[in-house]
């Protein structure tokens, strides 16, 4: 008898602590980019309940001209994961050095080019011409169609790295007179800013890799998974499959004894 209560018990606890060791293990293994800035809060009510979503801060469209002297937008970009920071071809520091790593990103994702745009901006238009944006394209071996070096109309520019990028936020040093800035800018497929990560720190670099294809796999949460739904049942699932492996020794037991 004793045998038995003790095999029950071991047939319910093994499942159930496995569970709960999955479940509090993989609770953070994966990291999901956050999000920064939110225009407004949105109240819903249904049936009597307030709900409120968050209406993060989508960044508008603007419209370059690329490397190769084609009008671009961002529009031209639906579904892609973009990284953007800012340069200027006459820049002696900062910029060749974060061009190379720029490039090393492209490289990690040399076969999977159609998910991710690479977009450096010049912040002093009046000087990078296209024919010094693709000679300084030229100068890293860059495929020029997953990665635009880009000129336009300098206040808005300006505007858009200052108000819908806010690289002032991201980097308080940021002179708003000319932008010169460190950072690499990570925007979702829904163009939200999800991260912005110092382009010289290798860590960070690390991170900026395995959080482009993370975003490509993350889910509208108005549309989850149906395997969600199950979630709540799963100690339940796993108590039914320990309550399953005691009957069948059970009866095992009992058919030796026969």
């Amino acid at each position: 008898m004793k045998k038995s209560i003790l095999s029950l018990m071991l047939a319910i606890l093994l499942p159930l602590t496995g569970y709960l060791l999955v479940k509090y293990y993989s609770k953070d293994a994966v990291h999901i980019p956050g999000h920064y800035f939110y225009d407004n809060l949105k109240t819903n009510d249904k049936a009597g309940k307030i709900t409120t979503d968050t209406l993060w801060h989508k960044v508008k469209n603007i419209s370059f001209t690329n490397q190769l002297g084609k009008q671009v937008s961002l529009d031209d970009l639906k579904g892609k994961i973009l990284v953007i920071d800012f340069f200027f071809t006459r820049c002696p520091s900062i910029c060749p050095g974060l061009a190379k790593n720029m490039k090393k990103l492209q490289d990690s994702f040399v076969k999977n080019a159609d998910i991710v745009q690479f977009i450096s901006i010049s912040v002093d238009p009046e000087h990078d011409s296209v024919a010094q944006l693709r000679k300084f394209a030229d100068k890293f071996n860059v495929n020029h169609d997953s990665w635009w070096f880009v000129t336009g109309n300098k206040k808005e520019i300006y505007d858009f790295a200052l108000n819908e990028i806010k690289a002032s936020v991201a980097d308080s040093n940021v002179d708003t007179a000319f932008i010169h800035t460190e950072n690499f800018f990570l925007l979702d497929s829904n163009r939200i800013v999800r991260g912005w990560y110092n382009g010289f720190d290798t860590v960070k670099q690390e991170q900026l890799v395995r959080d482009i294809p993370t975003l490509m796999l993350e889910r509208d949460k108005k549309s989850p998974s149906i395997f969600r739904e199950f979630i709540p049942y799963l100690p339940v699932i796993f108590v039914g499959i320990g309550l399953l492996i005691f009957v069948m020794a059970l009866l095992k037991r009992i058919k030796k004894r026969e």
